[in-house]
């Protein structure tokens, strides 16, 4: 038995002997101040292990409960999470540590930390140390309209001065509780005390916490949210979500070309021009035969998380190979999409890769193909999405996070079949959200026009129409290159004439 294993399992046996059954019991466990690559040298799959040797102590040892607390990076968190989760099925809480501006130390907003952490299935979320009372009611005001878990409130008494070399806490007992009904108003169901509190603190707090009766659980709000270091909201009221395209190496031959050489450095800067460009999420596939796509997602991701700029804005993690998907989903930033997943391997594969995802908190881009191959027509479109959808609804996947692709396919190849591709896919949307609440639509644009590759004024023009009736059918995000997006009103008459009759299979 290793040394955190058993120091963590007697401290907890000890607990039982003091509390005589009287309390539940909470284990413990705090930040290991070892650095995630690339800022040290322990990589991710390493801190789980070091977590999951504390977790395993305390479950050993009979705990009620886990308390993460103080965590000042949500890849901290995450870990723990994912720890505690391979050797428990108890409570989970999880505490972060902020700013006034309501940030961790690595940058991450604290309601993105509340989104990611609530899609892996935490059951109560808060903040403690931090500061006084004062400056943590502000920000849990903030998370009190993402939350749907039980919200903890564990303050310093007061922000903590230095007095001869000495820190000292100078909030008293009845100044500590004074804005407790604030706090139960904002939605706190959990009060402590952090740094500073003596048991004089937490008796006054008992004196008035005890005249409240439990608080009813959140009611869940089926909004679909992801997050970099900051919380994208995907809402009927919201514009159009661009995913930018650049970062896959099979859509930008200069990324591809980056990737190989290994200058991650100079590839970033494509994401940031993506960014900057205005893509709301950034596309990341690593899919080409001559890069070794685990460790490409893996060293892109990292870097990528370095950079407020780029990581302020979620993931898309894409490749057809899931143990690229998986190593994406262990080190990147914030809530993710996972692009894809699909029925082609049949029901039992497809539920079990979408478990993981949730595991790991992300959302799922579920790909409109099943045992019999591609959904070409609206058809088969629609049959295929009603399967996918109940099926995962069924096994406790969150609608708000199934995003479907009905297939953006090439139209105008000169084979007739392909004629009514766009047409189909606009129809499916529509149909998706009609009939598959909270669901959402999303797709790969550019494929719409390969047949006329080389001819951009044409190929932009063809996005253009087909997102302006892809959109208004309901679709609410697609892969795009946010530098090249023509507005439908600027396209010349007669090409947009033209255009259309393509796009809607519209017979001369």
């Amino acid at each position: 038995m290793c040394i955190r294993d058993s120091y963590n399992r007697r401290l907890a046996e000890l607990s039982a002997q003091a509390v005589q059954g009287k309390a539940l019991r909470a284990g413990d466990m705090s930040p290991t101040g070892a650095f995630l690559a690339p800022l040290g040298d322990v990589s991710f799959e390493e801190l789980v292990d070091i977590y999951t040797e504390q977790a395993a102590g305390l479950e050993r040892a009979g705990v009620d409960l886990f308390v993460i607390e103080t965590m000042m990076t949500l890849s901290d968190a995450r870990a723990a999470v994912l720890a505690v989760r391979s050797v428990s099925d108890k409570p989970i809480f999880v505490t972060f540590t902020c700013d006034e501006n309501g940030r961790s130390v690595s940058g991450t907003d604290i309601t993105a930390a509340l989104v990611v952490l609530q899609g892996m299935g935490i059951d109560a979320f808060g903040l403690n140390c931090s500061a006084g009372p004062e400056q943590m009611l502000l920000q849990l005001k903030r998370l009190q309209e993402y939350a749907r878990v039980p919200l903890i409130a564990k303050p310093n008494a007061g922000m903590p001065i230095i007095e001869n070399g000495e820190t000292v806490y100078r909030c008293t007992g009845e100044e500590f509780t004074a804005l407790v009904p604030e706090f139960l108003a904002a939605g706190v169901a959990v009060f402590g005390g952090c740094c500073g509190t003596t048991p004089l603190h937490i008796f006054e707090l008992a004196k008035i916490v005890n005249n409240y009766t439990p608080r009813p659980l959140p009611q869940r709000r089926h909004v679909t949210c992801l997050s970099g270091l900051e919380q994208l909201r995907i809402v009927p009221e919201a514009n159009f979500v661009n995913v930018g395209e650049r970062t896959n190496v099979a859509g930008s031959a200069k990324f591809a070309r980056l990737i190989r050489e290994k200058n991650y450095e100079e590839a970033l800067s494509v994401a940031r021009a993506q960014v900057e460009a205005g893509a709301n999420i950034v596309d990341v596939c690593m899919d080409d035969g001559l890069i070794d796509g685990p460790e490409a997602m893996r060293d892109f991701l990292n870097l990528m998380g370095s950079e407020p700029e780029i990581s302020a804005v979620p993931v898309m993690i894409d490749s057809s190979k899931w143990e690229v998907l998986e190593t994406g989903l262990r080190v990147v930033q914030g809530k993710s999409v996972v692009n894809s997943i699909s029925l082609k391997e049949g029901e039992q594969e497809f539920l079990h890769r979408a478990r993981l995802i949730r595991r790991y908190g992300a959302a799922a881009v579920v790909m409109l193909f099943d045992e019999r191959g591609q959904a070409d027509t609206y058809a088969r479109k629609i049959e295929v999405a009603r399967r996918a959808y109940d099926l995962l609804t069924a096994d406790g996947f969150p609608a708000e996070e199934i995003v479907f692709d009905p297939n953006v396919l090439a139209v105008a190849t000169g084979i007739e079949a392909h004629d009514g591709y766009a047409r189909d896919f606009i129809e499916a949307v529509r149909w998706i959200k009609a009939n598959l609440p909270g669901a959402k639509v999303s797709g790969g644009v550019s494929n719409l026009s390969f047949a006329f590759r080389g001819n951009n004024a044409v190929r932009e023009a063809m996005h253009a129409v087909f997102l302006y009736h892809a959109i208004r059918a309901g679709m609410d995000m697609g892969i795009v290159n946010p530098q090249l997006l023509k507005i439908y009103g600027d396209i010349e008459p007669e090409l947009l004439r033209r255009v259309e009759d393509v796009i809607l299979c519209r017979l001369s």
